[in-house]
């Protein structure tokens, strides 16, 4: 068995590749583009991007965060991508150690950090990320030691069917749609990871971090109350934090130990 440092050091390598992946999939998957072909070049002049400036956070430090043709300049979006994949890469082997259950919070994670981002810019959740990711948690709960199928099942009906509830009940009060489709079906994808008490974590600090921001945007005056934000942002965060310490957090409202390894 290779040592511990190894293994985090393949996460962080393989995150980095990941995240690298996951800037043209945030850019590209919303206007219909290919994710493969063409080849990345620069948004502001159109020059190719050649591989030696592709290297993941490092070619954008030695550019000094600039085209290397036209100068102009290159969003940090990009290494904080890559190197925000990276980290929950390893902070899956580090929270799980290395196997099923690190690649299936890793595989989680990276589906989160693509969802949020897409949301944040176009308040869009793709179905070409949040079915086939649902497909990858049912999947998951097949492979994990004590994972089983109705447990994924049971998770993504609960998740959804608490949005619809709820959002059918935002439409029969203020006339208006509350929520659509898309946060249902992503709240479903990761109830297929996390199962009923992941779902339940994630609504929770995702309903309480959406609004915060809200009144601190309504506080700041440049917002209302029929603002419309993003939630698939805040379910993003409170999946990440469902997925690394949901049952921490359950376990300390219940006030039993808390099972390891066990919200993947």
């Amino acid at each position: 068995m290779p040592p511990p440092e190894l293994w985090f050091v393949a996460a962080g390598f393989f995150g980095l590749i990941v995240g690298s992946y996951l800037n043209v999939v945030i850019h590209r998957l919303p206007e219909g583009i290919s994710t493969v072909t063409p080849p990345s070049s620069c948004p502001a002049c159109g020059a190719r991007i050649r591989a030696y400036d592709n290297l993941p956070v490092l070619s954008w430090l030695l550019l000094g965060g600039r085209c290397r043709a036209c100068h102009a300049p290159i969003s940090p979006r990009y290494p904080l991508v890559e190197g925000g994949t990276a980290l929950a890469f390893v902070a899956a082997v580090w929270r799980f150690g290395p196997g099923g259950r690190a690649v299936a919070a890793a595989a989680l994670a990276a589906l989160l950090i693509a969802l949020a981002l897409i949301d944040l810019d176009h308040f869009l959740l793709p179905d070409r990320l949040t079915l086939p990711g649902l497909a990858a948690g049912l999947a998951a709960q097949l492979l994990l030691p004590d994972g089983s199928l109705s447990r994924g099942l049971v998770g993504a009906l609960v998740g959804a069917g608490i949005l619809l509830v709820v959002a059918g009940l935002w439409e029969l009060a203020r006339d208006v749609e509350g929520m659509g489709l898309g946060d249902v079906k992503m709240i479903a994808m990761m109830g297929g990871f996390l199962g009923v008490s992941g779902v339940l974590v994630t609504l929770l600090v995702g309903t309480l971090s959406g609004s915060l921001v809200g009144l601190a945007l309504i506080a700041q005056k440049r917002s209302d109350f029929a603002a419309k934000l993003p939630f698939g942002v805040f379910l993003a965060v409170g999946g990440i934090v469902a997925l690394y310490a949901g049952d921490q957090l359950v376990a300390l409202y219940l006030g039993v130990p808390a099972p390891p390894g066990r919200p993947v």
